[in-house]
């Protein structure tokens, strides 16, 4: 499918953003929108969420790999692990290390 719209260019570059595009690049208020532009004048628009750097870890392709393993663990309802202590935990998480 492709839309085309346009948007006037006003004083300092800025324009609005048709809501078909918008709805086409799945933005909201507040997200980011990359713009790419070539030698040959073609751009590439993407809609972009910052992840905050404090959270980028949880986006690793490593944690999202673990996230997917639990949804397929819940989905065949492979009860979660369960500690009587910390102590216990500590064990188990220390014996993770050594895999």
């Amino acid at each position: 499918m492709t839309i085309t719209e346009f948007a006037e260019v006003r004083k300092r570059n800025q324009f609005t953003l048709p809501p078909a595009i918008a709805r086409a690049l799945r933005v909201k208020v507040g997200d980011k929108v990359e713009f790419t532009a070539t030698e040959d004048g073609a751009v590439t628009v993407r809609g972009a969420r910052i992840v905050p750097t404090d959270q980028a870890w949880f986006w690793s392709p490593e944690w999202q790999a673990m996230e997917r393993e639990v949804d397929v663990d819940r989905a065949a309802g492979v009860p979660p692990h369960r500690f009587g202590s910390v102590a216990e935990m500590d064990v188990f998480l220390d014996s993770l290390d050594d895999s």
